[in-house]
Order: structure tokens, then sequence, then C-alpha cells
């Protein structure tokens, strides 16, 4: 099993490249973003802040954080569906450049021909905008909600991306890369962020367990709102994240010499002895997992290869070559 001691960091913090490290510059996301400005205010600890809870407010910071740190110009998701953490979402894609710099010399490969497979790419587009925006690559996005994509698609022509983001709909609601991937295409990357509730009501119990974590039970939030959206299809699956990445796992047999390394994120903890069997199970020769930390909320993702370390230090000299 490769390490990933120098992947990790020395604190549970946000990844030492990651544009959101800190807090909040409102008054220069503001300035960025005028719109933000009537959802701040100082909070009881005397710092400005807006209210989490409110779903309208969370896109207003998300739409400032993507047009000052990554030039996006228009950015929206429809109602009800997932309007993600930015600073979160941008360590997964930073810690992925790590890993794919370990064989590459330690340095991290940049520019279109890196080419990164986003498995569930949604309506908010938000792997491979902050991925392009941050290091060039070139991403396939797939979903099996036409909606989403029709969304996703109008952020990229607003945003001139068409070029570094291809969609695809995946029409099988079972299959993970069958049906949306080609035989004669290669991948250094795939991506995902699966959805990890068994039931929409396991969902509705996760919220509220984030309230009382977070100390603001109260009867305003007797019913919590998801505060980041998300529709079914985002949210659960049948069987939870276990089954859905199991299923993934065992289709990336199917590539194994088309892409160096298959990574998802995995929500809970408990779900690792049942990946780390799967894993084994298809043969896969290496795989690490590694931790991630925003705030109270702990997540990480873990990575398989089929390939040794020679044949990844390969990958990149044939792509060089």
């Amino acid at each position: 099993m490769t390490t990933a001691a120098n992947l990790t960091p020395e604190k549970p913090n946000l990844h030492p490249r990651n544009l959101h490290n800190g807090r909040y510059d409102f008054a220069q996301l503001i300035a960025s973003s005028p719109e933000l400005k009537s959802f701040v205010a100082v909070n009881q600890y005397g710092n400005e802040s807006i209210n989490f809870v409110d779903p309208v407010a969370v896109k207003a910071l998300n739409r400032a954080l993507l047009k000052h740190f990554y030039d996006i110009k228009e950015w929206d998701v429809p109602a009800q569906y997932l309007c993600p953490p930015i600073p979160g979402r941008a360590d997964y894609l930073h810690y992925l450049a790590d890993l794919l710099a370990e064989s590459n010399g330690c340095n991290i490969p940049r520019g279109e021909s890196v080419r990164v497979l986003d498995i569930g790419v949604g309506a908010n587009c938000i792997y491979p905008i902050i991925g392009n925006r941050s290091y060039g690559w070139h991403f396939v996005g797939t979903d099996v909600d036409e909606v989403a994509l029709k969304n996703t698609r109008q952020l990229l022509d607003a945003n001139q991306l068409g070029d570094a983001v291809e969609l695809r709909q995946q029409t099988s609601p079972l299959a993970i890369f069958e049906g949306v991937t080609y035989a004669d295409e290669y991948f250094d990357l795939t991506m995902c962020n699966p959805p990890f509730h068994a039931s929409l009501a396991e969902a509705r119990q996760g919220a509220q367990r984030k309230w009382q974590n977070l100390g603001k039970e109260s009867n305003k939030h007797k019913n919590p709102v998801l505060n980041f959206g998300g529709q079914s299809l985002e949210l659960c699956c049948e069987g939870g994240e276990e089954a859905f990445v199991t299923r993934m796992i065992e289709e990336s047999v199917s590539g194994r010499d088309h892409c160096l390394w298959f990574t998802t994120i995995i929500s809970k903890s408990s779900s690792l002895p049942h990946v780390y069997r799967a894993i084994k199970n298809v043969g896969a020769v290496d795989n690490c997992t590694v931790e991630m930390s925003q705030g109270q909320k702990k997540s990480r993702f873990i990575a398989w290869t089929f390939m040794d370390k020679e044949q990844r230090r390969n990958w990149w000299k044939k792509k060089a070559a």
C-alpha cells in the first residue's frame, strides 16, 4: 500500500496551495461580487460572516469566491441542486495534483494534456472549473441527470470553458464508466464525490446531527434544511456510498490499462474496510488514502491503480515523448 504521508498535511487543515486558507476576506469578495454584501453581517464572535443556514447566502458566497479566485463571471445552480463548499472541493483537486506528481519527478503535471474524468459532474461543474483554472487540466464530466448537464453546459458557455470540459450523459443509472468512456481514450485521473446516503431520510438525519454538532439545535432547526441543497441522485443511492463505490471499483478493472489513478471521495470512515476489500478483490497493484479536513468536517479520498511504480513513471515519459 502506498504511504500517503507526503500527501497528508501535518495538521488537519486545508492544502497549502488551497486559495481559501484562512478567514474569508469579505471586503475583497464584495469588491468582486457586490451582491454578497447584503448577506454579510457581524456574528456573535465579532467577525464578518454569512448565515450558512441560508442556501441563498451560500450560493452568493460561492459566486463571489469563483469570480474572485477563478475568474468565473457567471455561475448558478437550479433550485434544490447541490451548491458545494468551494474550499473542500479545491482541496480534493490539490491533493490529486500531488498524487500525480509522485510519479512525475515530483512535478505537478499541468496543461490540457492531463485528462480527468469527473464522475457525477452535477449542475455546479465545480471540479472542472477549479481544476482547469488551477492546473489547466482537461475534463470529461459525466452525469445521469439531463437537467444538471444542461445547466453545466450553460456555465461552460458563459465562461468560455467549452473547450476545456466535455460533457457526456450516463444513460444507465447503475453504470459508472461503461457507456461514457471510449475504448481508445486514456485518463490520468478519475474523480468522484459519490452519493453517500442510502436514502433521503438518512440524509435528513445527517443534517440533524450536523446542527447538533455545531451547537445550533433549536426549534428553528427541528426539520433542518440542507443548506448546500442537493437532488436525491446527488445525495443518495441504494446501498449508499459503499454500494456505489464498489460498483466503481469493479468497473475500473476494464480500464486498468487506460487510467493511471482511479479515485473517489469516501465520506464515512465506516465505509473504508468494505472499500479496501473491494480494491483487494479486483487485484489493484497499489492504493492510498488521503485524509482531508475543513473545519469540523472530515473526509478523505481513496485512490487505486493497476500500475506499479515503474509503469506509473513510464506513463509520464510516454506522454512527454
